[in-house]
Order: structure tokens, then sequence, then C-alpha cells
């Protein structure tokens, strides 16, 4: 096989998984991630379990040139799959967050990243009419965050991108997937400073999410929202009033 996917923060979390499920799929990886211990050590793994090729980078994605420099390692590579999974949150309120550390490199990874990504990519994929871009957002994706709010802006601009990207791509045989999971356990609330206050029952694992949004890449569904919680969560977003859902963010993201 000589399909290449393409995983951003693939270190750990859900990156990790999903590069555990491609590598089982007999997919060649290139792993990104700015944790060279860890990415290294998930390389050696997957390659010695699955006995495929795995190339890794080790680049901060919220440095500008981040993604071009990407790209231009990959430019023999044929890249089929590209999952834009990196991103990160900081909870706090926004008049006390730092505007470089707490805000604007949020906003650096978790949208300028993607999309220029993305931008660089596609011209690819469409030359050979195949090609899957998976995005990473959030159910956060569907209402405002309160004392998170810049994550949570960051993973709406996700969605309303993905969204739009794949309604212009139809027919093209490129295909574009939002994954919007809920709380997952991984070292996500721990990084962003934000005590979980969802109960246990509600989280998932990492690696049932990214099972979901694999199989909803190759089927080339446009959102994937893992589990009948976040489904039901998202869906009554769309219904509640605004100011009803963004008390309820803020009950439980408050302090």
């Amino acid at each position: 096989m000589n399909e290449w996917a393409l995983i951003t923060g693939a270190s750990g979390g859900i990156g990790y998984e999903l590069a555990k499920v491609f590598a089982a799929n007999k997919c060649n990886l290139v792993l990104v991630s700015r944790n060279e211990a860890r990415l290294k050590k998930v390389a050696e793994e997957l390659g010695a379990q699955h006995g495929v090729e795995i190339r890794v980078l080790v680049k901060d994605l919220s440095l500008p040139n981040a993604p071009q420099e990407v790209f231009d390692a990959l430019r023999d590579t044929p890249v089929s799959v590209l999952a834009n999974n990196a991103g990160f949150g900081w909870w706090g309120t926004f008049s006390e967050c730092d505007l470089q550390s707490q805000a604007l490199e949020i906003m650096h990874l978790n949208m300028d990243s993607l999309v220029a990504l993305t931008r660089l990519f596609v011209p690819q994929m469409l030359a050979r009419r195949q090609g899957r871009i998976l995005n990473v957002a959030s159910t956060a994706a569907f209402q405002p965050g309160p004392f998170s709010n810049i994550y949570f802006a960051t993973k709406a601009f996700v969605l309303s991108f993905s969204l739009a990207l794949a309604e212009e791509l139809a027919g093209t045989g490129v295909t574009v997937t939002t994954l919007c999971p809920g709380s997952t356990r991984t070292e996500f609330f721990e990084r962003a400073g934000l005590k979980n206050s969802r109960p246990e029952w509600h989280m998932m694992n990492a690696d049932v999410v990214a099972r979901a949004g694999y199989r909803g890449l190759m089927r080339g569904k446009r959102v994937v929202i893992p589990g009948w919680v976040n489904k039901l969560t998202a869906t009554l977003a769309n219904f509640m009033p605004t100011r009803v859902t963004t008390k309820a963010v803020r009950k439980l993201n408050g302090k």
C-alpha cells in the first residue's frame, strides 16, 4: 500500500489513537508534533506492530512557518489523508489570560495551521481526484463557552470552515469530515488548566473517538459526533436559545 496519512498532534490523545487506527489499516503515516521523544516512541511502536512506513516531523504548528515546512518536507509523499488534530485550550477569565500564550497561540494552532495545511495539501488531492480531510473540532463548536471562550470560538470556526469546504469540494473525489468529540479522556483538561466538571460517565475514551472519526472519514460523512450524549447535546444546542446554552456552559466551566 502506498497511501499516506498525515496526522498532527499525533504524540498523544486522539491523534495517537488515530495513528493506531490508520496503521492497523495498513496506511503509512506522517506523524507531526512538537514532542520529539513521544513522537519517536509512537513511530517505533506502530511501525513494529503493523509494518507500515512512518515518518516523523517535529514541528510546533502554532508557529507561522510550520505548515509550509511540513508541506515542503512532503512534496514527494502522496498524502491522501490529512488529519488536522493538533489543538489546545485554556480555562480562565479572558481579562486575565496571557495574550500570546493563552489567546493568540490557541488561535494560531487551532485555526491558522489547520487552514494552512488544508490549503497546501488540497490541490494535490484535487489533481489526483482522491483525498480525505479530517478536521477535529469539538462539541464546543455548537455554543459559546464562557471561561474557555477562545477555545470554543476556534472550534466553531473549524466546524463552519469544514462544512463550507466540504460543499465546495463535493464531486471532486476529495471529502472533508469534521470530528466533534465531547469530553474525552486525554491530557486536554490538564493542559488547559480546566477542572473537568463533567461526570465520569459522560467522558469517552480517546480510542473510541478515534475509531468513530475513522469510520466517518472513510464513509465520507461531513460531521461525526461520537456518543449519544454528545449527539443529544449538539442537537439541543441547535434548538435552544444561545443565552440558555451559554449559561449552561458557564455553569460547567465556571470557577
